[in-house]
């Protein structure tokens, strides 16, 4: 078994996933998200899709055999194994307008979103395609009678996982999350995994 690569703090990368092959991500110290996004290798226009995921599953909180679809309402991604089982696949990827509206920061990093953005560009897709990420590992915790939610401390200790088995060809963006809240306010790595 090959060993997995790493994405360092605060950047991301992007690469083909065939059908069939499994993606595994891997936070190797805890306590870290990953933002990860997926389209058609065959038509980027189709994305994975956080409405519709959700809303076949009548869930917020996929795990282990729940599909991922797209906008289309074809599976792209099947989760095959979940060591944490809290993800989150509501919130937006981290920007500089989050950093900038959410933590007043003057000079703002360019989050997940500007990482996913550099990322995807040499395969065509822009930044107006990206859609709302499968936040691994992200712990959102929501109030069943306000619907006010604040964003926790990720569950995942060190070596926990989550794979998900590609149902076609496709382009994916991964990302070690650039945002305070969302990591315990420790920046660390990612690792990830592709096997056949």
């Amino acid at each position: 078994m090959s060993s997995p690569s790493r994405i360092p703090p605060r950047s991301g990368t992007a690469f083909r996933l065939s059908k069939g092959q499994l993606l595994t991500v891997i936070d190797p110290q805890g306590e870290q998200v990953s933002d990860l996004v997926a389209f058609n290798a065959g038509d980027t226009a189709e994305a994975i899709s956080s409405g519709r995921s959700l809303d076949y599953a009548s869930k917020l909180y996929l795990t282990t055999g729940d599909p991922i679809y797209s906008n289309r309402s074809n599976v792209m991604l099947r989760v095959e194994a979940d060591t944490v089982g809290r993800h989150d696949f509501l919130l937006t990827p981290c920007s500089e307008d989050t950093f900038r509206i959410i933590y007043g920061d003057e000079s703002p990093h360019r989050g997940c979103f500007g990482n996913l953005e550099a990322a995807l560009a040499p395969f065509g897709i822009g930044p107006d395609s990206i859609p709302v990420a499968f936040n691994c590992f992200m712990n959102v915790v929501i109030d069943a009678q306000t619907g006010s939610f604040t964003v926790e401390a990720p569950p995942s200790k060190q070596g926990d996982y989550v794979a998900f088995r590609a149902e076609m060809d496709l382009i994916v963006g991964l990302t070690a999350c650039s945002a305070l809240q969302s990591n315990n306010y420790a920046f660390k790595p990612i690792d990830y995994k592709i096997e056949d």
